[in-house]
């Protein structure tokens, strides 16, 4: 299957080795991101929604009017927006994108933020709401006629939408979350499952629960993974070992100036429990997996990163591929020095042994066949 790789832009400039500067919406900085991903073979930008950052939709709205070609990973809390209206949203943006949209569900981030909003469900039930989002979702996408709807979270009469999706039979669904109740809704209902930049062997096992959830739903072979890293990358390891170091020192002297994410300490959520795990059992896993910043800041979202040359960064990503992760969402340190840098180097070299891959196999199948 052919590989896709996912980048990230904000608003303005910013990461956790850059203190955020200019306006909180930075056209100019926008424009660079977006150019820099689609001139160096990104499919997508991931756009991400927090209760206090500018609404992602207009960000998402400007790519597309910026590119011809590069697509938008549009994070979408549910459980604030009817998802009757948010059926509407998303296929006009769609239609607006002439098929480059894809949304990324996301059920909660950290109660204060979900707090920020209104929203008091716990845990589970977040997911439930999900989960019913989503079938009314799809089904307004999909329905010819109007319909109604009495649940545990939402009721309504004669929902409709006029307009459907522009892509066929609708747009991709991205699915985060790690815990038993995430995992349930997403082998129901995601295209491509979410995950951060685990070991090989959390990622194996993984896979493998949101496998079997997908199969008792009759998905099994519908669902695809994406995997999250912050790639450091150097002509030599040696060197892209030693920007890692100058990578923690610069995090570490920010967090002297503003301690507020205290070294060990992190949100609740099972994903950033499980890099906590992994880093703590060594700053290095496999052959080039480097836990020091997930474990310096608590794991605060995607915080791991495959370390080496743009050869040896490949061939571990390749090794995810062969566990079944197709997708790549790699952002960098430095945001738009690392766009560059990824899809001038690594981009290729994971893309042209994919095709390579592929090229062998098919003559297999066809014997067997």
């Amino acid at each position: 299957m052919p590989v896709e790789f996912v980048g990230h832009t904000g608003s303005r400039e910013g990461s956790d080795t850059i203190p955020p500067k200019g306006p909180i919406i930075d056209k100019a900085h926008i424009r660079s991101m977006v150019h820099a991903a689609e001139d160096n073979h990104f499919d997508r930008l991931l756009i991400g929604q927090f209760a206090t950052w500018p609404d992602n939709s207009q960000i998402a709205a400007f790519l597309f009017h910026e590119t011809t070609r590069l697509g938008a990973l549009l994070a979408h809390r549910t459980g604030f927006v009817a998802p009757t209206m948010a059926a509407r949203q998303l296929a006009t943006l769609d239609h607006f994108s002439e098929g480059r949209l894809a949304v990324h569900i996301i059920t909660g981030g950290t109660q204060e933020d979900q707090a920020r909003d209104g929203d008091y469900l716990e845990h589970d039930e977040r997911y439930a709401r999900t989960d019913e989002y989503l079938d009314i979702l799809k089904r307004i996408w999909s329905s010819d006629q109007p319909i109604d709807h009495e649940g545990r979270f939402y009721k309504f009469t004669g929902g409709f939408s006029n307009i459907k999706p522009f892509q066929k039979p609708r747009l991709p669904i991205y699915f985060g979350g790690s815990s038993d109740a995430a995992i349930e809704v997403a082998g129901k209902h995601a295209d491509v499952y979410a995950l951060w930049g685990e070991s090989l062997e959390q990622t194996r096992d993984t896979l493998r629960r949101v496998k079997a959830v997908a199969a008792r739903h009759g998905r099994a072979d519908q669902i695809r993974f994406t995997l999250a890293f912050r790639p450091v990358v150097a002509a030599t390891e040696a060197e892209a070992w030693a920007r890692t170091e100058r990578i923690l020192a610069t995090i570490k002297e920010a967090q002297s100036r503003n301690p507020q994410r205290s070294e060990g300490k992190g949100p609740a959520n099972i994903g950033s429990v499980r890099l906590r795990e992994a880093a703590s059992q060594g700053k290095v896993l496999d052959k080039r997996l480097w836990t020091e910043v997930a474990a310096l800041t608590g794991a605060h979202g995607n915080s791991t990163a495959l370390v080496g040359t743009p050869e040896q960064v490949a061939e571990s990503l390749l090794e995810y591929y062969e566990l079944g992760v197709t997708t790549f969402l790699i952002r960098g340190f430095y945001p738009i020095e690392d766009t560059v840098g990824y899809g001038s180097t690594v981009i290729p070299l994971v893309r042209q042994e994919v095709a390579r891959r592929e090229a062998s196999a098919r003559p297999r199948v066809a014997a067997a066949s």
